[in-house]
């Protein structure tokens, strides 16, 4: 019984409540309540988790933005974080079948071709010991003696595969950063080519000394140092195809984000469309601010509020005249579009001092709970090492005092979604920990970061699917543009080609520099 009441009210300290009218506790409490209806049955629209990763700050509820809310919703909005449960809509269930159904697909992709690297490496590493020992093991008694030249060429062979085999794990076997759908054209080559190498060593080795019978041993051996010698060669020009080819920038792309118009522009050298759609994404999750959906909905539900103004009555009599209302609100409206910037300015305005003023309030409190802190940490300097709190007990304390400000700062901005009450207090912990400023606990609160910044159950895009008009097996041209699509929005690429610089060089007489001074007698110095 204590421990439920511990529990509850460490809940209520999340927890505010507004103050402006009964009205708005109302609407709030109608927001946020429970999908249940009331003979206790579970709503057709939401499918309930019952073990959450992490407690949402203000539940799933509140992150979802509807058309016809209210401009002060982050003010008159009630946030009940005791009894919450957490759901996800149709589009999350169907994004997380289609990811479980094309995992199977893409592992078994990846596993085969690990497995024919893994074949191929360990047929082209055995292949010159087999080549060595076969003599000795078939006709040892007939073979000529070596001496000390077959030892020094055994010695070269050694070091030779021990350096082709710790550069052929570094270029070849690295971990996949992601799944590309098609084959890597000159990777596929180049085990191609080794494959066709060795084998026809094989094919010479068999018709020449095995069928033969060679006794000239040192020659064999000298065979066998070829090999080696002509795969480290190979593996020099995969170095140069797969590494060195792509460092000098060729090109240079602009990558739009299709929801909010978000750009960044990248310079890329010599790749195909894949790979560089690959760099693009990797560069996406590091560059570009998170996406938020819920900054796009205050166009939206702005457009609706201000057709919805318009009115259209027909003083001819009953009728169903589609065309002509149509006509009649197009022109109403452009009416009124010489008053719309003046609303929109309004708009962003508040909306700016609104979320100034939250700003305000949220830096003040973690201020003043950081001085608690010190506090706290003077009088544990007192007290026995048994009693002394740790960085995740800290937090846990001070972390009441700047709940409300902060809650009220994450729904001002729309950030709500992105940040968890267990994500807030181990970010708390850690800043605690290392002794970090209040300044540096806000900076992921006060500046919307990459995508990289949050848990990745709160990114919007796992899966992409690459759109080209060309092959994405070729490589990129002048004017080429593709897409890269996952559920929520797209990234539209255009590639464009850096142009040739010709630069001339122009020499500057050091003589013509100097100048001669005239001083006459009238002169006034």
């Amino acid at each position: 019984m204590s421990a439920a009441m511990d529990t509850e009210s460490t809940y209520s300290g999340y927890s505010h409540y507004s103050g402006h009218s009964k009205k708005a506790h109302r609407q709030g409490r109608d927001r946020h309540k429970s999908p249940r209806s009331k003979d206790g049955s579970r709503s057709e629209k939401s499918v309930t988790i019952q073990t959450p990763p992490a407690e949402p700050l203000l539940g799933n509820d509140a992150s979802q933005v509807e058309d016809g809310q209210d401009d002060n919703w982050g003010e008159t909005t009630t946030a009940i974080t005791g009894t919450s449960e957490h759901s996800i809509s149709q589009e999350d269930i169907a994004r997380i079948s289609k990811d479980l159904e094309d995992s199977v697909g893409l592992d078994c992709k990846r596993y085969l071709g690990l497995t024919v690297a893994t074949v191929l490496g360990l047929f082209v590493f055995l292949t010159p010991i087999a080549f060595i020992l076969l003599p000795q093991i078939l006709w040892r008694d007939d073979l000529e003696p070596c001496g000390a030249v077959c030892e020094g060429l055994f010695i070269s062979v050694a070091f030779k595969l021990i350096i082709l085999l710790i550069g052929t794990w570094t270029l070849f076997f690295r971990q996949p950063k992601a799944d590309i759908p098609r084959v890597f054209v000159f990777r596929a080559l180049l085990l191609v080519l080794i494959f066709l190498f060795v084998f026809s060593y094989w094919l010479f080795y068999g018709v020449r000394i095995l069928d033969l019978k060679d006794t000239n041993y040192q020659g064999i051996v000298q065979y066998a140092v070829s090999l080696v010698d002509a795969l480290l060669f190979i593996h020099y020009l995969a170095i140069v195809l797969l590494e060195l080819r792509q460092l000098q920038p060729m090109f240079a792309v602009k990558v739009v984000r299709s929801t909010d118009g978000e750009s960044r522009y990248y310079s890329l050298g010599h790749l195909s469309i894949q790979r560089a759609a690959l760099v693009v994404l990797e560069n996406y999750y590091r560059d570009f601010p998170v996406y938020n959906p819920a900054l796009l909905t205050a166009s939206k539900s702005r457009a609706a509020k201000h057709m919805a103004g318009l009115k259209v009555y027909n003083v001819d009599g009953p009728g169903n005249n589609a065309a002509g209302q149509s006509r009649a609100m197009i022109a109403a409206a452009a009416r009124r579009r010489d008053s719309s910037h003046n609303e929109l300015y309004y708009e962003e305005a508040d909306q700016e001092r609104r979320v100034k003023k939250r700003r305000a309030r949220l830096v003040v409190a973690v201020e003043e709970a950081f001085t608690h802190i010190k506090r706290l940490q003077a009088e544990e300097q007192q007290k026995a090492p048994g009693e002394v709190m740790d960085p995740r007990e800290a937090a846990q304390a001070i972390f009441p005092s700047m709940a409300r400000a902060l809650q009220k700062y994450l729904r001002t901005t729309r950030q709500q979604q992105y940040h968890s009450m267990e994500s807030i207090l181990q970010h708390l912990s850690f800043c605690i920990t290392n002794n970090m400023t209040p300044k540096a606990f806000l900076e992921r609160y006060l500046n919307p970061g990459p995508t990289l910044q949050y848990d990745r159950d709160r990114w919007f895009s796992k899966q992409w699917t690459l759109v080209s008009g060309e092959a994405v097996t070729s490589g990129l041209q002048d004017g080429i543009v593709f897409v890269l699509k996952c559920l929520d929005f797209s990234l539209v690429v255009n590639v464009k080609k850096i142009p040739f610089i010709k630069l001339s060089e122009e020499f500057i007489d050091p003589k013509s520099h100097k100048f001669v001074l005239s001083l006459q007698s009238e002169t006034s110095v």
